[in-house]
């Protein structure tokens, strides 16, 4: 397990990892909702993940969301970079009943999000429009570029959830073990 703490006026966020795990979690973000998609995230990606979060969600989860993204996101940056003997893309399409999320992703150390889930409003007290900051928080600061895209769907605990367990299928995928690709790059270093 790798640590990592960042401290604001906002958020107080300490986040372990381990992308050599089990999927085991310990969540406590102060967002329900987002402790329940951190705990499924972690499950299908098969990285044991801590996370505790003390934030100011007397004003809104905004702050929390955003600043939990990138920790984890350079928590995962610092464990899986220099990219190494790993298969370095991954892709899934994740159904949840009626929804249906894509992913693909690239271990690239080039920072992109394309992320296409039309959901507004909200899922309990959660605003779904976090979910975009969550994901765009977490890529750039792990430094990676991805894709998630709702191919259909209504439900919007459906859509949000299929959308993070197909990014946690994709990236398990890509950061396999493949010891015969060696640096998986033409330019020999991502």
């Amino acid at each position: 397990m790798i640590s990592k703490s960042r401290k604001t006026k906002e958020t107080d966020i300490t986040v372990s990892l381990n992308i050599n795990g089990s999927g085991k979690s310990k969540i406590d973000t102060g967002v329900g909702f987002l402790d329940h998609m951190l705990d499924s995230f972690s499950k299908h990606s098969l990285i044991d993940l801590e996370v505790k979060c003390k934030g100011d969600t007397h004003i809104d989860d905004h702050h929390s969301v955003e600043d939990i993204g990138i920790v984890i996101g350079s928590l995962l940056a610092e464990a899986i970079y220099p990219v190494s003997n790993m298969e370095r893309f991954g892709s899934a399409n994740i159904v949840m009943d009626e929804a249906c999320v894509s992913c693909d992703l690239d271990l690239s150390n080039r920072p992109y999000l394309v992320y296409e889930v039309d959901v507004t409003g909200k899922v309990g007290q959660f605003d779904t429009e976090l979910v975009e900051e969550f994901f765009r928080a977490f890529v750039l600061n792990a430094r990676i570029s991805t894709h998630i895209v709702l191919l259909r769907g209504k439900n919007k605990h459906h859509i949000i959830e299929a959308a993070f367990k197909a990014l946690a299928v994709a990236l398990r995928r890509a950061m396999q073990k493949n010891d015969r690709v060696g640096i998986p790059s033409t330019k020999d270093m991502l």
